[in-house]
């Protein structure tokens, strides 16, 4: 799980979030939300391993896999499918080392190298690699005939498309998606939905479109002065509890404040009277 004890962090010397404790488990899908510069893009820099905590920790199992989507596109000449598929790096990894092998199959030690690779990638489901990105390329809109297209020829709004589907591509423990619906049209945003609510591992999510919050999240973690706050449910939910409380804060202050009018018109009556003076000092 994600351990978070008493954490603070800043970013360019400003205070965003400080005392912040609590837990997040395995497979759970965290809607993280709060106003624009309230920290929520600098905590997912903070579990990317990019920025550093001024105080407490932030915890994460070491042998987890993190995806996140890459932020710019360089224009490369990769062809698209290929490019969505360096996101299992892994299966990348097993292909290298079996080309490899594969050029030394008559020493003995690779011939029982390839055999492990090949028991490896049959565990990854890695024959079914290329089904899997095809899959995802479909879902975020690109036709067959982009697949073979060099990543260069697509504009910026497709780019973050095939940044998405690399991550999506990469077999993670805890996925990291800052507004992952920018540039996405409906059918696009309909699928990534699905795709999600089927994730198997941990999931945090930002995004203003509280709908796409509400159909795929299980927790809301809430920024909001400087704290951190979890909260069971979807993004609905979370309002409702959050309206409660705040009509319930509000409820109490106007009780109180009709308690201290009630009080200080007993001390402006008695204060006068020399013989009430001790008990409207008791209220005072």
């Amino acid at each position: 799980m994600i351990l978070l004890r008493d954490l603070g962090f800043s970013r360019n010397g400003e205070a965003l979030v400080t005392g912040a404790s609590m837990q997040l488990h395995p497979g759970w899908k965290v809607g993280l939300t709060g106003a624009n510069g309230c920290g929520k893009s600098s905590f997912l820099g903070l579990l990317r391993g990019e920025l550093h905590a001024d105080r407490g920790d932030l915890e994460r199992p070491p042998g987890w896999v993190l995806a996140h989507v890459a932020q710019d596109t360089p224009a490369l000449p990769d062809a698209a499918l290929d490019f969505v598929l360096d996101g299992d790096t892994e299966l990348r990894q097993i292909e290298r080392d079996l080309a490899a092998a594969e050029a030394h199959h008559d020493d003995h030690h690779a011939g029982e190298q390839i055999g492990l690779l090949h028991s490896r990638l049959g565990e990854i489901d890695g024959y079914a690699a290329p089904a899997r990105a095809a899959a995802l390329m479909h879902g975020l809109g690109f036709s067959d005939e982009d697949f073979q297209r060099p990543v260069a020829e697509f504009s910026g709004g497709w780019r973050v498309r095939l940044n998405l589907a690399r991550a999506l591509m990469c077999r993670s423990d805890l996925l990291l998606l800052d507004e992952p619906t920018n540039h996405l049209d409906l059918d696009a945003i309909i699928w990534l939905e699905e795709w999600l609510k089927g994730y198997p591992g941990t999931l945090i999510l930002i995004s203003l479109d509280r709908d796409f919050l509400d159909v795929i999240t299980t927790h809301i973690l809430a920024i909001e002065a400087g704290k951190m706050q979890l909260f069971p449910g979807n993004y609905s939910a979370c309002a409702r509890a959050r309206a409660a409380r705040l009509a319930n804060a509000m409820a109490l202050a106007a009780k109180q404040k009709r308690e201290a009018a009630h009080l200080q018109s007993y001390i402006d009556r008695f204060r006068a009277k020399a013989s009430m003076a001790r008990q409207a000092q008791s209220r005072i």
